[in-house]
């Protein structure tokens, strides 16, 4: 029973040899770098076992052999050392990642109480509609009535729509100006955040690279240590090395895992990032249209207060009311159109948040936007 156990665990350990030197051969044929180490260490790996050759017949090693198998090994080392200290390093931090969600969340929140502050002057604005509306219909009773008061009620209603607040002052302006600036500069985070994990997948392959190096300096170690047990004729210390050699198998398998992960943790944040985009990006497209009817919506009110002004102050009411009416049709359109788009706004951006929270939620990573 020992014996099969013994078998399996050998073809086992074999097959994960060969798995793991068939993905370190082709690594070497895609990467140059890898080439070059190979090419080193199989040099000095010959070298050793040629040195060690010379000792086998009389089952004795030199001390210079020795010496030659112990200034290999530190040169494998070291070629290890040196792949390792050229890549970067601390690829396992979040807290940039984290900041910029927690940045995208305030700047739409921020946005949200800019269309709660578009709403209110939207009740302004439906305020004076009213009024408008409450002009012209004065002004149609009092054209039919026969006791020549004139348009005195019709005047009355043209001044509180003149001196009603007007919907969007200064406070609101720069509310607006705010909330826009604050989202193009989300855009640019995001886009640079972007670029920098964009960086970070390219550079996994060189994380792989380090992988398939750091693997194969230990099998080459392994192998030496082996060469040495038996010229030595140690069968104990052979068998302690060959059980020592067994999880270097699973090494790479392991390794495989750890990028695996790392990468899916870089995709993750890729796709969050991608979500956050558009969804800054819907919010600008309708802050730019809200942008544009409140102008349109302005410029007609201002026509309209015009229009009253030079009816209370000239008593023209049938020209100021005829002015006001070729407007009226286009102000309320305008009015509805801007009421459509806050409303689209507020939604865009709460159905923005809700997926970003679900992706996080979904996509825990261990990566960071550092460079």
């Amino acid at each position: 029973m020992g014996n099969k156990k013994s078998r399996k665990s050998k073809e086992t350990s074999a097959r994960n040899y060969t798995t793991e030197l068939r993905s370190y051969e082709a690594a070497c044929k895609e990467d140059m770098e890898i080439q070059s180490f190979d090419k080193r260490m199989q040099a000095r790996t010959s070298h050793v076992i040629s040195t060690l050759a010379t000792g086998v017949e009389v089952r004795a090693l030199s001390f210079d052999s020795l010496k030659v198998v112990t200034e290999c090994l530190l040169d494998m080392n070291q070629e290890v050392v040196k792949v390792i200290l050229d890549s970067k390093k601390d690829i396992w931090k979040n807290q940039e990642m984290f900041e910029l969600v927690e940045d995208y969340l305030a700047t739409s929140l921020k946005t949200l109480d800019f269309c709660d502050a578009l709403e209110r002057g939207l009740q302004r604005v439906r305020v004076s509609h009213l009024l408008i509306l409450g002009a012209l219909h004065q002004f149609e009773e009092e054209s039919l009535s026969q006791d020549g008061n004139g348009y005195k009620k019709t005047l009355e209603e043209l001044k509180r729509f003149k001196d009603t607040e007007r919907p969007f002052d200064q406070d609101f302006i720069k509310m607006f100006q705010s909330v826009y600036k604050q989202q193009m500069l989300m855009l640019e985070k995001l886009q640079l955040c972007k670029k920098k994990l964009d960086k970070k997948l390219k550079r996994i392959h060189t994380w792989r690279k380090v992988s398939s190096i750091i693997f194969m300096a230990t099998f080459a170690t392994m192998v030496i240590c082996s060469v040495v047990a038996a010229a030595m004729a140690a069968p104990p210390v052979a068998a302690a090395l060959a059980a020592a050699m067994a999880p270097l198998g699973s090494m790479g398998k392991w390794i495989d895992s750890l990028w695996k992960n790392y990468e899916n943790a870089i995709k993750g944040q890729k796709e969050v990032i991608s979500y956050m985009q558009a969804g800054t990006y819907v919010a600008v497209k309708d802050l730019d249209n809200i942008r544009d009817l409140i102008e349109r919506l302005d410029i007609e009110i201002r026509g309209m207060v015009k229009n009253a002004e030079f009816a209370v102050e000239h008593d023209a009411v049938k020209i100021g009311i005829n002015a006001i009416k070729k407007k009226l049709e286009v102000f309320k359109k305008n009015e509805e159109a801007l009421g459509i788009q806050a409303d689209i706004c507020s939604r865009d951006i709460i159905k923005a948040r809700t997926v970003i929270l679900q992706r996080i939620l979904n996509h825990p990573d261990n990566g960071s936007c550092s460079t």
